[in-house]
């Protein structure tokens, strides 16, 4: 699916900026505390926030490009027709997983945003944010582990 994989790319990039942001804010905060008597008390909730959104939403890339923990000794000794058949269980079994998680994901969104939860720090951001990245995510790497397991190799 070439949408599928243009929405992959572009969220890798953006998961990138968001590493990068995360990184700086980080960088910012070390500095301030040790320069400044200031608190800082957001940067770490700003950066953990975005290190959820790059972890969840990139995951689908990194399973299209078979990025994954494998264990390539199992299939160095099967056939290859064998091989095929043990890589569309684990699939399917996969896709199984990662639905179940994105579903448990969405009714957390749901109840998140409904509930108007928010966090416990004095920033207070809303758990949604993060809470949405988790279900898209999640989401994502269902269909695509769904869409690599009948594409004919």
């Amino acid at each position: 699916m070439k949408v599928l994989d243009k929405l992959n790319k572009a969220i890798v990039v953006l998961s990138s900026i968001a590493l990068v942001l995360a990184s700086c804010v980080l960088t910012y905060s070390v500095a301030l505390r040790y320069f400044s008597p200031e608190p800082t008390d957001w940067q770490d909730e700003f950066s953990v926030f975005l290190l959820i959104g790059v972890t969840f939403l990139s995951a689908a890339w990194v399973h299209s490009q078979r990025g994954h923990i494998g264990i390539e000794a199992v299939k160095a000794l099967l056939p290859p027709h064998i091989d095929r058949w043990r890589q569309l269980i684990v699939d399917l079994l996969s896709a199984f997983f990662c639905a179940f998680f994105a579903w448990k994901s969405w009714t957390l969104l749901y109840e998140a945003a409904t509930e108007g939860y928010l966090s416990s720090s004095s920033w207070a951001p809303p758990l949604w944010v993060p809470y949405l990245a988790m279900s898209a995510g999640m989401s994502l790497l269902t269909l695509q582990i769904v869409v690599q397991a009948f594409r004919k190799p």
